[in-house]
């Protein structure tokens, strides 16, 4: 089976990205979840300088109004992608205030702690699948028929190098993330006629607000390379039309799973 792969499979998606153009970072319109802090912030601002229109969605209206006082021309949509009704309405908006819009950027996340030595909740976990797995597969289901037919049209899932090589403090996190990688591959796969791109951008730990459950400042960031040096290496990976983009040590984790697997976990045994 393995043998054959080269053979067999491969040329499967490499003909599928010899057929798509280069992506175009300027004159879009790029709707992005999760797009008040971080990486869904960094790819927003990037965007826009680039020349195209942004529209982004949280859940907290003080940032999304202090984003739009920063930088007037984004459009902002206060959004709860853990909401199944919200996701509806969002995509309902869109289509009848943005219809022009060509891209999702399947961004939000959240990455909580599961001990199973203690116990599990299944309300935390719950909204952990939610927001990292089950929303981008309904939003992505809603948008499908909407992007077809455009120009460009594309759909950009924001996975993690520890989908991998999970850490096993943030099993769920990890699997989630995973299953967004398979996920990402299937869908290419089933869109390959339809001109809808589909990419996948792995970042490696990045200086943002994820993660903040295993730590007491909530405002605090949890360390990893500079935002600026991830977006710089994501906007080329998309420019360069990179479908599966692992940036920084992502790459590492990605060629090397069970090599890397003890020995990142040993720095977080207890």
């Amino acid at each position: 089976m393995f043998a054959n792969y080269r053979t067999v499979f491969l040329p499967i998606f490499v003909s599928h990205i010899i057929k798509n153009k280069k992506m175009n970072l300027s004159g879009n319109t790029i709707l992005i979840t999760g797009g008040t802090s971080g990486i869904g912030l960094a790819f927003a601002e990037e965007f826009l300088k680039a020349g195209s229109k942004v529209i982004i969605t949280g859940r907290r209206v003080d940032r999304l109004e202090a984003i739009k006082s920063r930088l007037s021309q984004i459009v902002t949509k206060v959004s709860d992608v853990a909401d199944a009704a919200q996701r509806i309405e969002l995509a309902e908006w869109i289509s009848k205030n943005h219809p022009d819009t060509n891209i999702l950027v399947n961004n939000a996340g959240v990455q909580l702690i599961t001990d199973f030595n203690r116990g599990i909740d299944l309300e935390r976990i719950g909204s952990e699948i939610e927001t990292n797995l089950t929303a981008p597969i309904h939003l992505t289901s809603l948008f499908v028929p909407h992007l077809k037919g455009k120009k460009d049209a594309a759909i950009i899932n924001v996975t993690s190098g520890l989908a991998f090589v999970p850490i096993a403090m943030m099993a769920v996190y990890c699997a989630t993330k995973a299953a967004m990688h398979s996920l990402t591959l299937s869908l290419r796969y089933q869109l390959k006629e339809t001109g809808i791109a589909v990419y996948e951008i792995i970042p490696p730990s990045v200086d943002t607000e994820l993660g903040h459950d295993r730590r007491d400042d909530k405002s605090q960031s949890h360390g990893g390379i500079p935002i600026a040096e991830f977006i710089e290496g994501a906007m080329a990976a998309l420019k360069n039309d990179e479908y599966e983009a692992a940036i920084g040590m992502s790459t590492g984790l990605r060629a090397k799973r069970e090599e890397v697997f003890e020995q990142l976990n040993s720095r977080f045994a207890g």
